[in-house]
């Protein structure tokens, strides 16, 4: 069983408020979606990747992967209208090279770090259930809350997590759902993991073993800049 990554980028990331996707936004000199695509290039458990950009950025993502000498980019194609439109468009150019017992993996690039060792954990629970995904394990009170923000129930925090990246599936299985699919019905689907559950894929959780940061507002990316040297250089 081989294992491939789709790197998700199609987006705009209107929530941040910058003027550009925020992937694409530099970070002490470098665009935020090379450090993963670097940090995943230098796997040895990944056999190759795909990048789906958003449409406008190709051929600048296709600049820094030259730059950054990227060995095991397959290829770079073009996010849809939704994310699903987007990881069915990756999918495809995946199939290419892709068989059907091969591992997919799909990281989104707004979480900007790389767990190696949850990675290949989440590879090797795929062999055996099917489907995995990284996870952060809650260990303050979790609440539910109304629409203004009352408390209105304690949930049991030992049966919640929260996804991360990168969540994986057998290719073949997770292809033939998207393919088959109706375009109301990717309008209307959301995490790759929530459709698969959905189709009857067992997800294993992996537990995150790093700061699972999801950049979606501007404190979101301050927190990056601080923290980025530190991870990525200062090893």
């Amino acid at each position: 069983m081989r294992s491939y990554l789709l790197l998700m980028m199609g987006g705009t990331g209107t929530r941040l408020g910058a003027d550009i996707p925020k992937q694409y936004i530099e970070v002490d000199g470098r665009p935020i979606f090379t450090y993963i695509m670097q940090e995943y290039d230098q796997l040895d458990c990944i056999e190759g990747m795909v990048i789906v950009s958003h449409a406008d950025w190709i051929d600048f993502v296709q600049e820094w992967a030259e730059k950054l000498e990227i060995k095991k980019l397959i290829g770079i194609t073009a996010g849809g209208q939704t994310r699903s439109n987007s990881v069915l468009n990756g999918l495809t150019k995946l199939s290419e090279v892709a068989d059907r017992e091969d591992c997919v993996l799909i990281h989104d690039a707004t979480h900007p770090y790389v767990d190696k060792e949850g990675t290949e954990q989440v590879i090797e629970a795929i062999a055996t259930y099917g489907g995995a995904t990284l996870g952060e394990y809650q260990y303050d009170t979790v609440y539910q809350i109304d629409g203004d923000d009352f408390i209105t129930e304690t949930l049991n925090r030992r049966e919640i997590v929260v996804g991360a990246s990168p969540e994986g599936f057998r290719f073949g299985k997770l292809y033939d759902i998207y393919r088959k699919s109706t375009q109301e019905e990717l309008e209307a689907m959301t995490s790759a993991g929530a459709i698969a559950s959905a189709n009857g894929i067992r997800m294993k959780v992996v537990p995150c073993s790093m700061l699972n940061l999801k950049i979606t507002y501007k404190n979101d990316l301050e927190v990056f800049k601080k923290t980025a040297r530190a991870y990525f250089f200062d090893k």
